[in-house]
């Protein structure tokens, strides 16, 4: 005797707002998004979701570093100013476990410049954008931040 089974139908549209996208053989870059205040990361991830990347979201560094290490980010877009870890000493971490993740800082305190000279000293060289981000202009820094890590791809395989 056979079973007959029936399955929920799920509309495509319902997956891709919840950030769920059917594979087109293209994979979309991964962009982990930082911020312990939680509506800020995850309204960057909604947007950069709805312009074509796999975004994530985390709330604080340690959870981020973990969620990093089991996705390998193309992109890693953080706040600098969190408790516990900072995002400076997330980027560098990241960077330590996924050399080829490019890094975008941002902050709306001034208070961080110290931190990123120690960084900068230390031989870390980090892009810094200011709060409040304007959508358009982060999407145009990150396709310019994740341009250059194709192009150097593209110019190691050739």
């Amino acid at each position: 005797m056979s079973k007959v089974m029936n399955f929920k139908t799920v509309p495509l549209r319902e997956l891709v707002l919840k950030g769920i996208a059917a594979q087109t053989g293209q994979q979309k870059p991964v962009v982990l998004v930082v911020d312990d205040e939680r509506v800020i990361a995850d309204t960057l991830a909604a947007i950069l979701r709805q312009s074509g990347f796999a975004a994530l979201a985390a709330y604080e560094g340690r959870s981020a570093l973990e969620i990093a290490l089991a996705n390998s980010p193309e992109l890693l877009l953080t706040d600098v100013a969190m408790p516990g870890m900072n995002g400076i000493d997330l980027a560098i971490a990241v960077r330590k476990a996924i050399p080829e993740c490019r890094v975008l800082l941002f902050s709306g305190q001034a208070t961080t410049a110290g931190l990123l000279a120690d960084a900068h000293e230390a031989g870390h060289d980090f892009t810094t954008l200011q709060k409040p981000l304007h959508p358009k202009e982060l999407l145009v820094r990150i396709s310019e931040t994740l341009e250059v890590t194709a192009a150097r791809k593209e110019s190691v395989c050739v």
